[in-house]
């Protein structure tokens, strides 16, 4: 290597900054809107990790609760946290209006309060995954889940939609610089090297969720005043740039969109895991 030549360092992340940014980002919006549509992952969520009656369950990263609803459905003894309390909020009032009793904190999904093998199961649909530090994330998962217990994870895989989505909107508005992609949780062997250690078992199937929307256009409508990241990648863009983010959605949308002219149908693939802590 050349002396004279300094060799590239990569930065530091701030993580306590970019989280601030992606908690007001989240908070932004109303991601329930976008949030229910959703509901039917964690269900399937909650059949593949076998959550069973009087089972304690954590929900991390709720946002608005579709796996701690489907948890509680099962008569589990759920914890739902967020970092966001207007989403705990949403999942609140979805809870009471099914008459399902379920335990609500803030909560960082790094830093959770709660002792070491507090819960027989914890559960994350497209939650975790947008947490800034993938290994203190995964560490106070395992940390949390009692030996022999489970973990299941709901997790947009790199080439699927979404995954695309977030390549689309940092081509507009780039990410924080040196934090890893959230979508990586979306990969059998990102989750190897994040839980492997402690693992005695990991199961990883993909599946499909599909998009439904009236056209492309209602799609861009929505995610642009209720979905967070969109929400707020608009809004820090000037005119042409907003035209410019809504033409290269349209092209996204347009390519993935499998009903033809009469609706909007965009299949995203997604990795649902399942880790038996040792």
């Amino acid at each position: 290597m050349n002396p004279l030549i300094e060799p590239t360092k990569t930065p530091t992340p701030d993580f306590t900054a970019i989280k601030q940014r992606q908690q007001a980002a989240w908070s932004s919006g109303d991601y329930a809107v976008v949030g229910t549509t959703l509901q039917i992952v964690g269900e399937h969520l909650a059949e593949a990790v076998d959550v069973r009656a009087g089972e304690r369950v954590l929900d991390v990263a709720a946002g608005n609760g579709n796996a701690t609803l489907a948890a509680a459905r099962r008569f589990a003894e759920v914890t739902s946290t967020d970092y966001a309390p207007s989403l705990l909020d949403k999942g609140s009032a979805r809870a009471r209006a099914e008459g399902l009793e379920v335990q609500f904190h803030v909560a960082d999904v790094e830093a959770l309060p709660f002792a070491d093998g507090a819960f027989d199961v914890t559960l994350s649909t497209f939650g975790a995954m947008f947490a800034p530090d993938h290994e203190r994330t995964a560490s106070e998962m395992l940390r949390v889940t009692r030996p022999g217990g489970r973990i299941g994870l709901a997790n947009w895989t790199p080439d699927s939609f979404i995954g695309r989505l977030f390549k689309v909107i940092g081509a507009h508005v780039p990410p924080p610089a040196g934090v890893k992609p959230p979508a990586l949780w979306g990969t059998e062997e990102h989750l190897q090297t994040l839980f492997g250690a402690q693992a005695a078992q990991i199961h990883c199937q993909r599946r499909v969720f599909n998009f439904r929307y009236a056209s492309p256009a209602h799609w861009i409508q929505v995610f642009r005043d209720f979905y967070g990241p969109t929400h707020k990648a608009f809004a820090a863009l000037d005119a042409a740039g907003q035209r410019a983010l809504e033409r290269d959605l349209n092209a996204l949308l347009d390519a993935l969109n499998t009903a033809g002219a009469s609706s909007l149908v965009v299949p995203s693939q997604y990795l649902e895991a399942v880790i038996t802590r040792r």
